[in-house]
């Protein structure tokens, strides 16, 4: 494949509005360390469910030269293994008369589909100390009830911790990888105030600093917090708590992309409702009863704004026509997919 620099793309792309609570076909396998010096997290854990366990937990180092871009496009990997699944939530803004809030329901994982991701989930799990006995747990369960159950312990921050992981950070002085977010948004907000330099985030309400690609962005269910504020009068206390990696903001359509995992039970991309501050910066909007309570920024340099479009995941999956779905999602120009 051609080596593409920026100025010369034209890549368009179009995400699907389509909510689906089942799983569609899986991407093709990639290369990842040929790409990205990305290993796949399944090579850090061994055998069949049932008898799963670790053979990796730390981080390679790999300096702090292209993080945010690192950070962007080893979430976007995971997507696009994951299938490239959509979740539009703009829609269900707050300010829509239009739309009506439904009871929540369990997403329908495939038994086949559940067993294939197994061994990466394992991997997420295993970039977070203490997290053994969560292992030791799902293995008891595979044995009782099959290769394709679900995980019983919600996995997203081991997805935030292992992409950190994975982006060269390992010394918890710049990032607590934890098996709950509230551990990495209270690291965050101790790291602004204490204005410690080697912290990986500062947290931040939401409109106080720019949001870009690799930054953090997280709500809350339980209890329900609105600003920084009230998560700092319970600092240290447990809290329902869900972050996303920010990979794009789309101005024009008014939304921003965020990429998490377990967004009902998988990894995908969300497509969140937008507004402007005061300041003219794009910022989330209250959406589905939800409210985006802190902005993590990520203390790295700014990348380009087409730094969703250079993933290389993308291309290759676009440009290979492996996933006739992809068609809807992505559009290039004839002859940019040439050998």
């Amino acid at each position: 494949m051609k080596n593409y620099t920026l100025p010369k793309l034209n890549l368009v792309f179009f995400i699907i509005v389509w909510v689906s609570n089942s799983v569609p076909l899986f991407s093709q396998e990639i290369s990842p360390r040929k790409l990205y010096d990305i290993e796949r997290p399944s090579a850090r854990v061994t055998g069949a469910p049932g008898e799963m366990s670790y053979i990796k937990q730390d981080c390679d180092p790999k300096g702090g030269d292209g993080l945010r871009k690192r950070i962007v496009h080893t979430a976007i990997q995971e997507w696009a293994y994951f299938g490239f699944q959509v979740y539009d939530l703009t829609h269900t803004r707050d300010d829509n008369p239009e739309y009506l809030r439904q009871p929540w329901t369990r997403p329908v994982i495939d038994i086949d589909a559940a067993s294939r991701v197994a061994d990466a989930i394992a991997g997420y799990w295993s970039s977070t100390p203490d997290s053994q006995w969560i292992l030791e747990r799902q293995n008891q369960y595979w044995n009782e009830r099959g290769a394709g159950s679900r995980w019983r312990n919600p996995w997203s921050a081991a997805f935030i911790s292992w992409v950190i992981c994975e982006s060269g950070i390992d010394d918890p002085e710049r990032f607590k990888r934890a098996v709950a977010h509230h551990v990495y948004i209270d690291q965050a907000i101790f790291n602004r105030d204490k204005g410690d330099s080697q912290g990986l985030y500062f947290a931040y309400d939401i409109g106080e600093e720019f949001i870009e690609p690799g930054d953090l962005l997280c709500r809350s269910s339980r209890p329900h917090y609105n600003t920084l504020a009230a998560r700092k009068a319970q600092i240290g206390v447990g809290a329902r708590t869900h972050c996303d990696f920010v990979v794009k903001l789309d101005e024009e359509k008014k939304r921003i992309m965020v990429i998490g995992g377990n967004v009902r039970a998988w990894v995908r991309l969300k497509l969140l409702p937008a507004d402007y501050s005061q300041g003219g910066a794009i910022i989330p909007a209250p959406y589905d009863g939800r409210r985006i309570f802190a902005h993590l920024k990520l203390q790295a340099k700014n990348v380009s704004d087409m730094v969703f479009e250079e993933s290389l995941s993308l291309w290759q999956q676009r440009c290979g026509k492996n996933n006739a779905d992809l068609e809807e999602i992505i559009s290039v120009d004839a002859g940019l997919c040439s050998d």
